[in-house]
């Protein structure tokens, strides 16, 4: 009885936190709101603070807005005007959130994109934003060269370089540093006509089929994001220091992670790439309270070994998505984290769940309209009743979740308003009625007290799309470019779960002739061609592949069998091992190493 009445009053005290978010008001289209407002305001403020803390670099507020006013008025020099769209491609570091600022401070759309990305996918990613510019880090100068050739921006004064560590600018591209006028410091005009309906950054998801697609992010929605997250999320202040080692091209770093501190006036280490190794010794180093995290992350963190540098770590609070259940009291108990706030929402997405009231595994609550769908998963499709109605779920229950979209959950989606429609269910209820379809399974829960709200818990996702490495791969996409190997005819592809890894590890199954096939000559090609996280860690040669009635890959029972050795009767599984570049065979040995959770993926 005591745990119940301290569990009451603790919750009752979260609404101190939660009504001033229901009594705040949300700019209108077209007032004046944005990051770059956002950050002048807290410039203001805040200026001799530090900001950004990278490697051997210190950037205070102040600092940071005057190199991004100096390279504005280079952008507006050069014809760079209000929804003028530029490519962003760079690592995490200062220059990267300088650009970002920079090109919100005018008006225009960065178009973020993916750091791993090399060739085709890289080029449709930079050719169906209609870009005019490109700024490019050195440290990608790479693949970028690569494409050079197939992709819309091919001038040399359209090309901005941004120098690294002892790099070069090349000849296809302009040093950034030499055009710069350092005297043109102050804040620009410009951001006077920026408002909060202008869309300020594309963000690429792989969604559910096909190609990269662009998400639409306005202003509004950082603006709305930051403000939650920080008052209800983290209860961040400008005294606190975020650990921040996402990718910065990605909503879940940039909008929960760098803007949120930008909110508030706090400052952020951040970090080109996560490193488990390095983390705990750096949290103590720069003192950062709080933690943006994605479940891989926490994954890695909690299966090293202990180390001094963990116990009495400051960070106190984190705010992120994908933790799993299994790991939830980890962070809670072994590293001693007080708040953890998962949310849950995707990036062309209409509604966000929040676990405002520090519950335990779970993704929280939703203001939102929400109906959860009775799915058959093996088939791929929702199920219906014998009047062809669709079926709600019981309670507790998994069901695919669909949002209800309407002037209080606007549905931004895509850049290709083909694909944004894809992603919306009709007449589901009521004829007329649009539904947001997040391609995920959730169910609700009973987290005991909660102000009488619904929680919820991520279940899994479904359909031609599975999560490894904190990204969404599109089995599509992926087969669609196995498949142009001159030695594989019908690729399908599909995630398999794998002891101790987060999300699903993706696998390949073909047909071929192997005492012909060439490995070493496919195990280049799939390096050259897919990013890391797409990159089929098993290879499955089978006989036949089966197909629906309307000639669809059948994935269910390859998914079931994946990879094991007691499962798939006489064919071959191969296996690319962390870290190494060659497909192998995989033997019992191995197998057993990966059903003991010791594999290291």
């Amino acid at each position: 009885m005591f745990k119940k009445i301290k569990e009451f009053f603790r919750v009752v005290g979260e609404l101190k936190y939660i009504i001033p978010l229901l009594k705040y008001k949300w700019p209108d289209p077209d007032d004046n709101a944005s990051l770059a407002h956002t950050f002048q305001k807290t410039t203001d403020e805040y200026g001799s603070n530090d900001f950004m803390y990278f490697e051997d670099e210190k950037w205070t507020y102040s600092e940071t807005n005057e190199a991004a006013n100096i390279l504005a008025n280079r952008l507006v020099n050069d014809g760079i005007g209000h929804s003028d769209r530029v490519v962003l491609f760079m690592e995490n570091r200062p220059n990267y959130v300088i650009s970002l600022l920079a090109l919100n401070k005018i008006g225009a759309i960065g178009v973020l994109i993916n750091t791993s990305l090399t060739g085709a996918p890289l080029i449709h990613c930079i050719n169906s934003s209609d870009s005019k510019k490109c700024i490019v880090g050195d440290e990608l100068s790479a693949p970028l060269e690569g494409v050079l050739h197939e992709i819309n921006i091919k001038n040399k004064e359209d090309i901005y370089w941004v120098k690294d560590v002892g790099g070069k600018c090349p000849d296809w591209a302009s040093d950034l540093d030499v055009l710069l006028d350092g005297s043109k410091k102050d804040n620009l005009k410009e951001t006077n006509l920026v408002t909060a309906k202008d869309t300020a950054f594309f963000i690429f998801t792989s969604g559910t089929t096909g190609v990269p697609k662009a998400a639409l992010f306005p202003n509004t929605k950082i603006i709305a994001a930051s403000t939650n997250i920080t008052r209800a999320g983290y209860r961040l202040n400008h005294d606190d220091c975020m650990y921040n080692c996402l990718p910065l091209y990605h909503s879940t770093g940039l909008m929960l992670g760098l803007c949120a501190c930008v909110h508030v006036g706090a400052s952020t280490f951040i970090r080109r790439k996560f490193s488990a190794s390095s983390f705990w010794k750096e949290a103590q180093q720069f003192n950062t309270t709080a933690f943006v995290y994605v479940g891989e992350l926490c994954r890695y963190l909690s299966f090293q070994d202990p180390c001094d540098e963990e116990i009495n770590n400051p960070i106190s609070k984190m705010v992120g998505n994908g933790l799993r259940p299994d790991l939830w009291d980890c962070f809670r108990n072994r590293f001693s984290v007080d708040r953890i706030c998962e949310i849950y929402g995707a990036s062309e997405g209409n509604g966000m769940f929040m676990n405002l009231l520090n519950k335990d595994q779970t993704i929280g609550m939703t203001n939102v309209e929400l109906a959860l769908l009775k799915y058959d998963v093996a088939e791929d499709k929702l199920e219906t009743n014998e009047n062809g109605s669709y079926i709600e779920v019981e309670e507790h229950e998994p069901g695919l979740a669909l949002v209800k979209i309407g002037p209080n959950a606007v549905y931004n989606g895509y850049t290709d308003k083909k694909a944004s429609e894809e992603k919306v269910i009709k007449d589901v209820f009521e004829e007329g009625d649009r539904w947001f379809n997040t391609g995920d399974l959730i169910k609700s829960m009973d987290v005991g007290f909660s102000l009488g709200r619904k929680h919820y818990q991520f279940v899994d996702r479904v359909g031609d799309t599975f999560r490894w490495k904190s990204e969404n791969v599109s089995t599509n996409e992926v087969a669609e470019i196995l498949n142009s190997f001159h030695q594989v005819n019908m690729a399908n592809v599909f995630g398999v779960k794998v002891p101790q890894s987060e999300g699903r590890a993706g696998m390949v199954a073909f047909n071929c002739d192997l005492n012909e096939f060439e490995w070493n000559n496919f195990s280049k090609f799939v390096s050259e061609s897919l990013p890391s996280y797409a990159q089929p860690v098993f290879i499955r040669i089978i006989e036949e592949l089966e197909t629906t009635g309307t000639f669809k890959l059948k994935k269910n029972d390859l998914r079931e069998e994946a990879y094991h050795l007691d499962k798939v009767n006489e064919d071959k599984i191969f296996i690319k091992k962390p870290g190494e570049s060659l497909y192998i065979l995989l033997d019992d040995e191995y197998y057993k190493v990966i059903q003991e959770g010791k594999a290291g993926f």
